[in-house]
């Protein structure tokens, strides 16, 4: 059974490299959602005036993964108690947010940050925006599969290579076996 949902949590770059190595995980593309320009350019985006947040669509077999693993991965890979922050990425373009599909995955999102602020794991509480999802603008080619193409440029080295360091410590049960590494 396909399922979709959309992370957000910073630059694109970094949820879809990390959702790229995850067992189950057929499909990851870069995008646009959650404002209200119609056909959003990165430009346009990254001035923070559009409302829509940098994310990544990812298509899942949840015979092989399920929602909550994937949850899980997302809020150890970046900074879920972070208002419109991740890094040196400001801006509510970067925000962490989740935009769900139906019904069952909301229920689902809830039950895991409720459960995860119960356990403390965050010393602040979690500001992840959890929403319907309305629309998906792919965003241009040349932010898709980046972390691939370009491992050597200095962001990818320094921001993305620690967050797929965590994915193979704590979550390697789901790695991919790919040549992505």
């Amino acid at each position: 059974m396909n399922s979709t949902i959309y992370f957000a949590g910073g630059c694109f770059w970094c949820i879809e490299a990390v959702f790229q190595r995850v067992n189950g995980v057929e499909k990851v593309e870069s995008g646009y959602t959650g404002g209200e320009i119609k056909n959003p350019a990165y430009r346009e985006v990254c001035s923070g005036r559009t409302g829509h947040a940098e994310v990544v669509a990812i298509s899942f077999n949840a015979e092989l993964v399920r929602l909550v693993d994937l949850l899980l991965i997302f809020f150890k890979v970046h900074d879920p108690t972070s208002l419109n922050k991740q890094g040196n990425d400001v801006g509510t373009q970067y925000r962490s947010a989740i935009f769900y599909t139906c019904a069952e995955h909301k229920q689902i999102i809830d039950t895991v940050i409720q459960q995860i602020e119960t356990e403390k794991v965050f010393s602040t509480p979690i500001v992840t925006q959890v929403a319907p999802f309305t629309v998906f603008y792919p965003a241009e080619d040349e932010h898709n599969n980046y972390y691939n193409k370009h491992k050597e440029e200095p962001y990818c080295a320094i921001t993305i290579s620690p967050k797929i360091e965590t994915l193979k410590l704590y979550f390697k049960n789901y790695l991919e076996h790919t040549n992505n590494e």
